[in-house]
């Protein structure tokens, strides 16, 4: 996974860089098909943003967070993102057949069966 971490406002240390890196690995481990990440850590006054955009296989997702921490921010950020990669990730395997039933299912009504 490409990460891209931007700041706004913001200087990003070697901390809150790990930081962020550890808590993305969480996603990575739920879903293997992320192609990249792009997080923007920004402040403006007592609001501290994150947002991130993940480019995954037929989608982007996008989620941002704003709290009074920039560690807390990151932490609700990672959890949207997780939700919503773990509900990407269940509406691709419900559109897959699971062990080619959906063929076996057509081949077994016979040819002119099921067109009239």
């Amino acid at each position: 996974m490409n990460l891209t971490l931007t700041g706004h406002q913001l200087d990003i240390t070697p901390a809150i860089r790990a930081y962020v890196v550890g808590k993305l690995e969480r996603i990575s481990r739920h879903f293997d098909h992320v192609i990249d990440a792009g997080v923007v850590l920004s402040v403006d006054k007592l609001r501290h943003k994150a947002e991130a955009n993940l480019h995954v296989r037929g989608k982007d997702l996008h989620a941002e967070a704003v709290e009074q921490d920039m560690y807390a921010a990151i932490d609700v950020l990672i959890d949207k993102l997780d939700r919503m990669v773990l509900k990407h990730k269940e509406i691709r395997a419900d559109h897959r057949p699971v062990n080619g039933t959906a063929r076996r299912a057509a081949s077994a009504a016979g040819p002119g069966e099921g067109a009239e």
